[in-house]
């Protein structure tokens, strides 16, 4: 049976989880409305929490209650780490991997319409022997004003709470002149900020011969691409910062300053518990040294709340953590148990006291994006519009501008008010 879709129609994928996800996504889309597979339902997974893969499992069941006779495919890192579970959904027709979701050769050959492909209906090799990158030009984000541009994939290291590793192979790296490319495609489509994307942004170069840094990434990307107006990094690690990426952030105005840094807990021992490689002393040295360096910085961190053997005084730590470092957006994961990982056979916190202390910790967060949207009103900021004259300033503050203005413009705006979680602006006149 052939599709009955025409080819260069755009897919349905729900997108879960990290930005190079969102990326990977629109590789996807290419890939698989070129082939004319427009037709499948496609789920592109998450695997950081039990909450990210419970919401995908829901969402797949909802789709096919509202399209009983459509095909479901999932990938993503869930699906790369454990096929089966999702295989044995009765709604799933398809599971693919990571490695092959972004295949060209694959979605070329892959044929949901045969009957014998409903019976082989898991496509999931060994991520850990994958050595490449795709090397897949985005022209377009279908959903997305900013583009992302993947950098790195994989991870090296092994935290203690985390199962990514297992779902994207080892750490490697896209070349620069690949990069270079990838933006220049999206340049051409009036994209105006560009978001570098990866599972293990820091340790970009690692595997590259003379292991250049991400801060010498960073600043061929501006020397090379002189019209690129604006470049954003997506987490990174505070114990990776290179020097050359400390120099970017103070003289190259074109790097935003918003950095968003995967902390995760504000106890020494919790760190040490978790194998990060950062203690509390660390991230306030390196915020302070940013703040010396680029006065208009801000900070983004994420935390864990309720690790294995955390108690009330750990957890109070995290708190002084966000107060003493001004992290301005904070996201808080409550700990979910991710199997075969260490810290899994670690003694747990109750149930109540996660739920308990990451409201403390979101209570926090939200009083901390309060005191920062306050301190914006009365300033002159350069809005990104995005969606219905809504967009995002260089500090990555949401902001609405009182004035209908188009899409993909970047416009000096007049901060007047906070309204909920985000600004009330008017242009500059």
């Amino acid at each position: 049976m052939k599709s009955p879709i025409k080819k260069n129609s755009i897919p349905e994928i729900n997108t879960f989880g990290c930005r190079l996800n969102i990326w990977e996504s629109q590789v996807i889309s290419d890939h698989v409305s070129k082939n004319g597979h427009s037709d499948l339902i496609i789920f592109n997974t998450c695997a950081v929490t039990s909450e990210a893969e419970r919401q995908a499992r829901q969402a797949i069941r909802s789709q096919k209650k509202k399209r009983p006779d459509a095909k479901i495919l999932v990938t993503g890192c869930a699906a790369q780490i454990d096929p089966n579970k999702w295989n044995s959904m009765p709604e799933v027709n398809f599971v693919v991997g990571n490695r092959e979701k972004l295949e060209a050769t694959f979605w070329k050959n892959f044929n949901p319409y045969d009957d014998t492909t409903d019976k082989n209906n898991v496509f999931v090799d060994n991520i850990m022997e994958t050595k490449n990158t795709n090397n897949h030009i985005v022209d377009t984000f279908d959903r997305h004003t900013r583009g992302f541009v993947q950098v790195q994939n994989g991870c090296d290291h092994r935290c203690t709470f985390c199962i990514i590793p297992f779902g994207r192979g080892p750490s490697r790296s896209v070349s620069t002149q690949e990069v270079i490319n990838s933006i220049n495609s999206l340049l051409k489509n009036d994209v105006k900020e560009i978001v570098l994307t990866g599972v293990d942004l820091t340790s970009w170069g690692n595997d590259v011969f003379g292991k250049p840094s991400l801060g010498l990434l960073v600043k061929k990307i501006l020397k090379n691409i002189p019209d690129l107006p604006r470049l954003r990094l997506s987490s990174i690690d505070p114990a990776e910062v290179d020097y050359e990426l400390m120099d970017a952030l103070e003289n190259e105005k074109r790097l935003m300053p918003h950095i968003h840094l995967s902390i995760q807990h504000g106890d020494d021992l919790i760190l040490k518990r978790m194998k990060r490689r950062h203690l509390y002393r660390d991230v306030i040295n390196f915020v302070s040294e940013v703040r010396r360096r680029r006065s208009d910085v801000v900070f983004g961190g994420d935390f864990i709340a309720g690790f294995p053997t955390e108690d009330e005084m750990a957890h109070k730590q995290s708190l002084k953590l966000i107060k003493e470092a001004r992290i301005s957006y904070v996201h808080v994961f409550p700990y979910s148990d991710r199997g075969n990982t260490a810290a899994s056979k670690m003694p747990k916190v109750l149930k109540k006291d996660i739920k308990s202390r990451a409201k403390e910790l979101r209570d926090l967060a939200n009083k901390q994006h309060i005191n920062f949207l306050e301190s914006q009103v009365g300033t002159i900021q350069n809005v990104l519009v995005e969606k219905n004259s809504i967009g995002h300033a260089e500090n990555f503050a949401k902001i609405k501008l009182n004035e209908s203005t188009q899409t993909s413009e970047i416009v000096p705006t007049q901060i007047l008010e906070i309204n909920s979680d985000y600004l009330i602006g008017i242009p500059e006149k």
